[in-house]
């Protein structure tokens, strides 16, 4: 039986949230999703199930027009200000199904560049 695309995305997903929960417990997750228009990311606390910060492309402040490395970068940017005035200084990198590279990793590295530690 063949894997669809999907199938397999969703499998890959699961798989790397399950390696990072054993490895990370009790730190926030730092959840990205990556689509052809948008890209967002949310800081979550798995423990109490509730949402810490967020920013996205879909915001005012934060959209391009494009959505390109310059806009991951400044959803990047954003995510570590929020997560500073949230008090989390360090969380755990989940890239869901998505690899790590071009947006991605743009928004990770910017992250990083604002004083979170991933």
């Amino acid at each position: 039986m063949a894997n669809s695309k999907r199938t397999l995305f969703l499998k890959r997903r699961l798989r790397v949230r399950n390696k990072l929960r054993k490895v990370n417990a009790g730190r926030p997750r730092l959840s990205v999703h990556r689509s052809s228009k948008n890209i967002s990311v949310q800081l979550i606390d798995d423990v109490n199930g509730v949402t810490l910060a967020a920013a996205s492309t879909m915001e005012k402040g934060l959209s391009t027009g494009k959505n390109d490395v310059e806009a991951a970068t400044k959803v990047g940017a954003a995510i570590a200000e929020r997560a500073n005035k949230a008090g989390v200084k360090e969380a755990y990198f989940d890239r869901g199904g998505f690899l790590f590279h071009g947006r991605i990793k743009a928004l990770a590295d910017a992250a990083r560049e604002g004083g979170l530690k991933i």
